[in-house]
């Protein structure tokens, strides 16, 4: 099994960042495959990004390339999200998720997620 915890969600001003990490416990760091998703109040779950467990291969969703960027540190075992240039309607809750695969692609199964952090832009 494998467990995420998010944390760095918050309040912060249209134009402003955050950075969001997920810590992973109960599977070899290098062995899985992580992505980021959102969703808004009224709306469905939205993939943002996604990295390989190599960390080589990155996807992002359109409307976040160039903003935001995904990294991985396999010594801290930890994924993040640094998002710039925020606006409001990035505010939604933000899941970390995990797979047991290559790559973390916009179409693919994740089998483990986190509970979630909440990020609100204001204007």
């Amino acid at each position: 099994q494998v467990q995420l915890v998010e944390s760095g969600g918050g309040l912060v001003q249209a134009g402003g960042s955050l950075r969001l990490s997920c810590a992973a416990s109960g599977a070899e760091f290098d062995t899985i495959a992580m992505g980021w998703f959102r969703q808004a109040p009224g709306t469905k779950r939205e993939f943002v990004a996604g990295i390989s467990r190599a960390g080589d291969i990155i996807y992002y969703a359109d409307s976040v390339k160039g903003r935001f960027a995904i990294s991985r540190d396999s010594a801290l075992k930890t994924v993040y999200l640094q998002m710039n240039s925020l606006n409001p309607e990035d505010t939604a809750d933000y899941y970390c998720a995990a797979r047991f695969g290559v790559v973390a692609a916009p179409r693919n199964d994740f089998g483990y997620w986190g509970q979630g952090t909440q990020v609100t832009v204001f204007s």
